[in-house]
């Protein structure tokens, strides 16, 4: 394990995170709260102060996958560490262990909360809160990677993409990763201003307009208001939000083939198709399931339907009903996707459509297999073959999902809290959607749980978010033992 060169990154991320602060301040400034002012500005000073030390640290080895890892891990961990002390600071989460689950959901845009009133936080501090979900969607890491020229070695910035981006395999928009990371921030960017000017044309005051596309882009859900977005009675509203949502659950790499005018290899892509496919049936099927419930406004029940199932599958996690008072065909059918989640390269958490056709595809060619035993059974996604290290990857993370589900599970269960509660709790955080069932349900939140169990869930969020083998690489002591470098590579590496 290369250390300096670990600790210059995590001064990078030190550094991005203090001047992401800012405009926090800012707005605390002009709603006259001084001790948010006070609580951001000592948290930008502990994040400038050592990641400028640590980024002047020197290394010209280049990074390997697993110093990738642990880069991605650690960092994430810094990041929502110091993410936390406005709120510690300021006083208004008293308790850092719960400052520490907010943070924690608000960069990993989970949107599960400690919080029983929302609204009482000051303005500057529902900002960052807000603003950790649209750091946290698309990633630091790739926000590293499209400004700041990080490539010294070979394989360096593709090393670093891959151990933060979702999904089972990571591709390249155009050859060079810096230029993939600023074509995809680009369109994000693009995609959240576009929103907040369509929710200020529907009438939404402009502080309201930022916070939620902040939250809606990052598929992360914090609400601003204790009801979320039912307390927009405009159906305008409610249904652009639920279209965005919608939206940036699809693979980034999509907009880009559209904006390029490739329509064909675009709307040719299977992930896409089986998303919208799932979205779609899913929000008939529970329509038509709650349609007694809404006493004939059968419009209204489709709305709603729309919306839940829009921010269950992307991962939001905003509400505009309680889906916990749904008949169980629909909750059950919300825990289904509540797991599949939305696609690869989205900003949306769970376990990726893609996986979900990948194993669906093993499967169909592993039965054929055992029928034709001579027949040579080839498992292929968009007309391409699939790379056996794909598949074999595909399937090692999700015998580790449901492993370190199992296991969360248990322990959560000692706070008693039921069943449904425990079930719904792990997959809602492991998932990165915020709302579960029962006592985390869409009304409820998770204040009442244990420190220990505030603890796994948070770690379970991290996992979900990083898709899990960042933080086991992290963990295992056989990565963090230092091998010296042969000396004719660092000679070659400082000659280059």
């Amino acid at each position: 394990m290369n250390y300096r060169l670990v600790g210059k990154y995590m001064g990078y991320i030190m550094l991005v995170e203090g001047i992401f602060m800012i405009p926090a301040v800012l707005v605390a400034l002009y709603f006259g709260e001084p001790a948010t002012v006070r609580a951001l500005l000592i948290s930008i000073c502990a994040a400038l102060l050592p990641g400028t030390l640590l980024s002047r640290l020197k290394s010209r080895e280049s990074i390997s996958m697993g110093e990738g890892f642990v880069i991605c891990a650690l960092g994430w961990i810094v990041l929502s560490l110091i993410g936390a002390l406005p709120f510690y600071i300021s006083g208004m989460i008293p308790r850092f262990i719960d400052c520490w689950f907010e943070t924690v959901s608000g960069f990993t845009t989970t949107g599960s909360s400690i919080l029983t009133n929302v609204e009482a936080l000051s303005n500057g501090l529902l900002y960052w809160r807000s603003f950790s979900h649209w750091i946290g969607g698309m990633g630091v890491l790739v926000f590293l990677l499209a400004i700041v020229p990080l490539s010294k070695g070979n394989g360096e910035p593709f090393n670093l993409m891959k151990a933060e981006s979702p999904g089972p395999a990571v591709g390249k928009i155009v050859p060079k990763i810096s230029k993939t990371a600023k074509i995809t921030y680009l369109i994000y960017f693009g995609m959240t201003v576009l929103m907040i000017v369509m929710l200020l044309a529907g009438g939404m005051p402009l502080f309201d307009s930022v916070l939620n596309a902040f939250a809606t882009a990052g598929t992360g859900g914090f609400a601003i208001h204790n009801s979320s977005i039912g307390f927009y009675e405009s159906q305008y509203l409610q249904m652009t939000i639920a279209v965005f949502m919608a939206l940036f659950g699809v693979n980034f790499s999509v907009y880009y083939l559209i904006l390029t005018r490739h329509f064909k290899e675009a709307f040719r892509n299977e992930e896409f198709r089986c998303y919208w496919l799932i979205l779609i049936a899913a929000s008939l099927l529970i329509g038509i399931n709650i349609m007694p419930m809404y006493a004939g406004n059968i419009p209204q029940a489709f709305r709603d339907s729309f919306f839940s199932v829009s921010s269950i599958m992307t991962t939001t996690g905003f509400c505009t009903a309680d889906f916990d008072r749904w008949p169980d065909f629909s909750r059950y059918l919300l825990l289904i996707i509540m797991c599949v989640g939305a696609s690869a390269g989205s900003t949306g958490g769970g376990i990726k459509v893609s996986r979900i056709l990948l194993l669906a595809k093993h499967l169909k060619a592993q039965m054929n297999q055992m029928i034709h035993p001579r027949r040579v059974s080839i498992v292929r996604m968009d007309g391409r073959r699939v790379e056996d290290g794909v598949m074999f990857g595909t399937t090692a993370y999700m015998a580790a999902y449901l492993l370190i589900a199992m296991v969360s599970m248990m322990i959560i269960s000692l706070d008693s809290k039921g069943l449904v509660t425990t079930i719904s709790a792990v997959l809602c955080t492991m998932n990165n959607i915020g709302p579960g069932l029962d006592v985390v349900g869409p009304t409820g939140n998770f204040s009442s749980f244990s420190d220990l169990s505030k603890f796994v869930l948070s770690f379970n969020m991290l996992l979900g978010r990083l898709e899990i083998f960042p933080i086991l690489f992290m963990l295992s002591p056989d990565v963090w033992r230092r091998k010296r470098m042969p000396r004719s590579t660092v000679r070659a590496q400082e000659a280059g």
